[in-house]
């Protein structure tokens, strides 16, 4: 196919080099005939004998470049310069040679690969590309291999999968962690002569949980103060693991002992180590040393490497340490109950504390005067008996808490203290009383038997089957037979008319006498006045008018005695001696002064 050139790329020689011949058939070889080139190229990279045809490249030429050219060509009439045929299209195209060694995409790979893994496990893929042709002859055919690395790793030929070499046991990262692997990559399908690529694979070993963690010592010894409180850390256990991150994160636990309950184990999360704390009161005088077993293991483990034997174990020897401590109460708490009218002097209970020390020293007993400011209590310094000092009133405070404080003797610095909780039981020394002041009216027309109002008491005494009052009508008021009380059973009692009329002229206020009776032991009871006015009503009942002195909020002066003290004030005002000398003044049982003619 004339239309088709194929050219070498890279020539060295000193000539053109020769590419083909172009030929018309117009060409009758009679030298009328010129031969013209144009495209790409035409006249510099490309050049033709305008008489003949030849075609010829003027220099070296590159595939990697440029792989192919497209030039046109015709011939025209060389003394004319009229064409004898039309334009034609042809190529040129470049032979590639192996002129382009490999490139990998990285100079340097990173990669990691789980320590022990099996033989053949995939690391990572390293890739190279060759500039040749890959459509002509071996240039750009590429075949991988290991130059450094053996006998850890190896390659695959034809895809640059590297992968494991040796077994679990060969790839330990507690023995070896890093490595450096150079992979090579040769064209030509790596057959002698072609050209070589590198690149560098630094390959890391991760961890994995393939080690247990192991005690520093087979015998860990604490001592801790006997007056440690709960929480409080005695020592650090520390234990190691040759694998890092969380998988030399450990779990510690006591397993035995004679310590079990009184101490504790945890791990302090920063460091990994240990935490020995107390659990519950320590007592030197009870027990002075303990004993407990302790196990560390990983609180991760890998399932494939978790080995069958006993987990590590070490022993914690914990010496309590004798201190001078302040007096113990037998209780938490004291709670006693008195009747509120025992005598001063009364013991309302007592309190035991003792010094908790070998020594036994001996304890003095007080009362913390800022839980008891009235001084109404005391307690006897030897035996702690709590007693009265004042008399008591139950109604005023039902409750009293003091605080009664144990003092070592020998040393005052150790004391204690503790709440006495008094309640005082109830006796019935309270009479009871209306619930309120009640005032009420009556209407001048009225009926016998009416309800003009319902009282009811109260009583600061506390029975306990509850109140129960009895109301009646004081006797010195049951002959006059204004009114009447009507007991409702219900700790309520009605007042009641007593006739059908009655006259506010006559008498305005009625004081009634009501008696109010408890049913405790010893029996109590009160008088109480309801006030009762006497008032003009509408035919329904309703208050219209009352006298002025019954619409105060008592009895207060009668009508007589207000115009008396009227003619008083107007004497006093009189300019004339001969008025007065004919009057007298006469001062009355209510201190109101009655001017009389």
């Amino acid at each position: 196919m004339w239309n088709q050139f194929f050219l070498q790329e890279e020539y060295t020689g000193s000539d053109y080099q020769y590419i083909g011949k172009l030929q018309s058939d117009q060409d009758h070889g009679d030298g009328s005939v010129k031969y013209v080139l144009s495209g790409e190229g035409a006249g510099t990279i490309f050049v033709i004998d305008e008489n003949n045809g030849d075609l010829h490249a003027t220099r070296r030429l590159d595939r990697e470049e440029k792989a192919f050219y497209v030039l046109k060509a015709t011939v025209v009439n060389k003394w004319t310069g009229q064409k004898l045929e039309p334009e034609t299209e042809f190529i040129i195209k470049l032979h590639d040679i192996n002129d382009n060694e490999p490139k990998f995409s990285k100079e340097v790979y990173t990669a990691s690969v789980p320590e022990r893994s099996d033989i053949g496990t995939s690391v990572t893929q390293v890739t190279a590309t060759d500039a040749d042709d890959t459509m002509y002859g071996n240039s750009a055919k590429l075949v991988y291999s290991i130059s450094q690395g053996h006998p850890y790793f190896s390659v695959e030929p034809n895809t640059g999968v590297i992968r494991t070499a040796l077994g679990p046991g060969d790839m330990d990262r507690e023995q070896r962690e890093h490595y450096q692997v150079v992979i090579e990559a040769k064209d030509m399908g790596g057959q002698r002569g072609g050209l070589t690529g590198s690149t560098v694979v630094k390959i890391t070993l991760t961890d994995v949980n393939d080690n247990p963690p192991h005690f520093t010592q087979s015998i860990y010894q604490f001592r801790v103060p006997e007056s440690s409180t709960s929480g409080s850390v005695v020592g650090r256990i520390q234990a190691t693991d040759k694998d890092i991150g969380q998988n030399a994160e450990m779990d510690f636990t006591i397993i035995s002992g004679d310590g079990m309950e009184m101490f504790d184990i945890s791990t302090d999360k920063e460091t990994q180590e240990g935490l020995v704390t107390v659990r519950k009161p320590l007592d030197y005088e009870k027990k002075p040393s303990y004993t407990i077993e302790i196990q560390v293991q990983n609180t991760q483990e890998y399932v494939r490497f978790v080995s069958s034997g006993p987990k590590d174990v070490a022993t914690v020897r914990l010496a309590v340490d004798d201190v001078d401590e302040p007096p113990v109460f037998k209780k938490a708490s004291y709670l006693y109950e008195v009747k509120e009218d025992v005598a001063v002097g009364t013991v309302v209970g007592s309190v035991s504390a003792m010094d908790p020390d070998r020594a036994r020293s001996v304890v003095n007993y007080s009362i913390d005067r800022r839980t008891d400011r009235g001084h109404l209590f005391n307690v006897y310094p030897m035996n702690g008996s709590v007693f009265l000092l004042k008399r008591l009133d139950r109604e005023t405070t039902a409750w009293h808490n003091i605080s009664v404080v144990a003092t070592e003797l020998n040393n005052p610095r150790q004391s204690s203290s503790v709440s006495v909780y008094i309640r005082l039981l109830d006796i019935n020394d309270n009479a009871p009383m209306f619930a309120s002041v009640y005032e009420t009216f009556v209407c001048e027309k009225t009926k016998a038997g009416q309800r003009i109002q319902t009282v009811s008491a109260v009583d600061a005494d506390e029975p306990s089957s509850g109140h129960k009052f009895a109301f009646s009508l004081a006797p010195e008021e049951t002959h006059h037979r204004n009114f009447s009380v009507r007991d409702n059973g219900d700790n309520t009692a009605g007042i009641l008319t007593g006739r059908a009329t009655y006259s506010r002229l006559h008498k305005s206020v009625y004081l009634v006498p009501v008696v109010i009776t408890d049913d405790d032991y010893p029996m109590q009871s009160s008088t109480g006045t309801l006030t009762v006015r006497v008032c003009t009503c509408d035919h329904e009942g309703n208050m219209e008018l009352c006298k002025p002195e019954a619409l105060s909020s008592s009895p207060g002066l009668s009508t007589g005695a207000l115009i008396a003290i009227l003619l008083c004030a107007i004497i006093l005002l009189c300019k004339y001696d001969w008025i007065c000398k004919q009057m007298y003044i006469l001062q009355t049982t209510r201190g109101h002064c009655l001017c009389l003619d």
